[in-house]
Protein backbone atom coordinates (compact mmCIF):
# COMPACT_ATOMS: atom_id res chain seq x y z
CA UNK A 1 0.00 0.00 0.00
CA UNK A 2 1.23 3.48 -0.83
CA UNK A 3 2.37 5.58 2.13
CA UNK A 4 -0.05 8.31 1.09
CA UNK A 5 -2.96 5.89 0.76
CA UNK A 6 -5.58 6.76 3.34
CA UNK A 7 -8.09 4.37 4.83
CA UNK A 8 -11.69 5.51 4.94
CA UNK A 9 -13.27 3.92 7.98
CA UNK A 10 -14.96 4.45 11.29
CA UNK A 11 -13.51 3.31 14.61
CA UNK A 12 -13.91 -0.46 14.80
CA UNK A 13 -16.49 -1.81 17.21
CA UNK A 14 -14.63 -4.45 19.20
CA UNK A 15 -16.09 -7.92 19.51
CA UNK A 16 -14.77 -10.96 21.37
CA UNK A 17 -12.45 -13.15 19.32
CA UNK A 18 -13.76 -16.67 19.86
CA UNK A 19 -14.14 -19.77 17.67
CA UNK A 20 -17.90 -19.10 17.49
CA UNK A 21 -19.33 -16.72 14.94
CA UNK A 22 -19.84 -13.21 16.30
CA UNK A 23 -21.93 -10.23 15.16
CA UNK A 24 -19.30 -9.17 12.65
CA UNK A 25 -19.11 -12.68 11.16
CA UNK A 26 -22.89 -12.97 10.87
CA UNK A 27 -23.22 -9.51 9.33
CA UNK A 28 -20.41 -10.17 6.86
CA UNK A 29 -21.98 -13.49 5.90
CA UNK A 30 -25.36 -11.81 5.35
CA UNK A 31 -23.78 -9.04 3.27
CA UNK A 32 -22.02 -11.59 1.06
CA UNK A 33 -25.28 -13.50 0.60
CA UNK A 34 -27.22 -10.32 -0.29
CA UNK A 35 -24.57 -9.36 -2.85
CA UNK A 36 -24.79 -12.80 -4.44
CA UNK A 37 -28.58 -12.63 -4.51
CA UNK A 38 -28.68 -9.18 -6.16
CA UNK A 39 -26.21 -10.39 -8.81
CA UNK A 40 -28.43 -13.40 -9.51
CA UNK A 41 -31.64 -11.35 -9.60
CA UNK A 42 -29.96 -8.88 -11.95
CA UNK A 43 -29.09 -11.65 -14.38
CA UNK A 44 -32.68 -12.89 -14.26
CA UNK A 45 -34.05 -9.40 -14.84
CA UNK A 46 -31.85 -8.97 -17.91
CA UNK A 47 -33.27 -12.15 -19.42
CA UNK A 48 -36.89 -12.26 -18.21
CA UNK A 49 -39.54 -12.37 -20.92
CA UNK A 50 -42.68 -12.64 -18.78
CA UNK A 51 -43.71 -9.13 -17.64
CA UNK A 52 -45.56 -10.09 -14.43
CA UNK A 53 -42.74 -12.36 -13.29
CA UNK A 54 -40.23 -9.65 -14.20
CA UNK A 55 -42.11 -7.16 -12.01
CA UNK A 56 -42.29 -9.60 -9.06
CA UNK A 57 -38.57 -10.33 -9.21
CA UNK A 58 -37.81 -6.62 -9.67
CA UNK A 59 -39.64 -5.91 -6.41
CA UNK A 60 -37.69 -8.68 -4.67
CA UNK A 61 -34.45 -7.38 -6.20
CA UNK A 62 -35.17 -3.87 -4.93
CA UNK A 63 -35.85 -5.13 -1.40
CA UNK A 64 -32.71 -7.27 -1.48
CA UNK A 65 -30.59 -4.42 -2.82
CA UNK A 66 -31.86 -2.10 -0.10
CA UNK A 67 -31.09 -4.70 2.56
CA UNK A 68 -27.60 -5.16 1.10
CA UNK A 69 -27.05 -1.41 1.36
CA UNK A 70 -28.30 -1.39 4.97
CA UNK A 71 -25.88 -4.18 5.89
CA UNK A 72 -23.02 -2.36 4.15
CA UNK A 73 -23.85 0.85 6.03
CA UNK A 74 -24.01 -1.04 9.34
CA UNK A 75 -20.64 -2.69 8.75
CA UNK A 76 -19.08 0.61 7.67
CA UNK A 77 -20.56 2.41 10.68
CA UNK A 78 -19.11 -0.20 13.05
CA UNK A 79 -15.69 0.00 11.37
CA UNK A 80 -15.95 -3.55 10.04
CA UNK A 81 -15.83 -2.44 6.40
CA UNK A 82 -12.82 -0.39 5.38
CA UNK A 83 -12.19 1.44 2.12
CA UNK A 84 -9.10 2.99 0.64
CA UNK A 85 -9.29 6.57 -0.56
CA UNK A 86 -8.63 6.75 -4.27
CA UNK A 87 -5.56 8.66 -5.34
CA UNK A 88 -6.37 11.60 -7.65
CA UNK A 89 -3.82 10.36 -10.20
CA UNK A 90 -5.52 6.94 -10.41
CA UNK A 91 -8.93 8.58 -10.75
CA UNK A 92 -7.61 10.68 -13.64
CA UNK A 93 -6.09 7.60 -15.30
CA UNK A 94 -9.40 5.72 -15.07
CA UNK A 95 -11.31 8.72 -16.40
CA UNK A 96 -8.96 9.00 -19.38
CA UNK A 97 -9.16 5.26 -20.05
CA UNK A 98 -12.95 5.25 -20.16
CA UNK A 99 -13.06 8.53 -22.04
CA UNK A 100 -11.00 6.80 -24.72
CA UNK A 101 -13.66 4.11 -25.02
CA UNK A 102 -16.20 6.72 -26.09
CA UNK A 103 -14.59 6.81 -29.53
CA UNK A 104 -15.75 3.19 -29.96
CA UNK A 105 -19.44 4.01 -29.50
CA UNK A 106 -21.40 3.20 -32.66
CA UNK A 107 -23.19 6.56 -32.83
CA UNK A 108 -20.16 8.80 -33.02
CA UNK A 109 -19.17 11.88 -31.03
CA UNK A 110 -18.50 9.85 -27.89
CA UNK A 111 -22.00 9.88 -26.49
CA UNK A 112 -22.30 13.66 -26.60
CA UNK A 113 -25.56 15.26 -27.60
CA UNK A 114 -26.49 15.23 -31.27
CA UNK A 115 -24.85 17.81 -33.44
Amino acid sequence: MNQNQQKVQNPETQIPKTPQMNDRDFTSDLLTMEKYMTDSYSTFLNEASHQALYQDVLNIFTDTQNEQRNLYNLMFQKGWYKLEAAEPQKLQQSYQQFQGYSSQFPYGNGGNTLQ
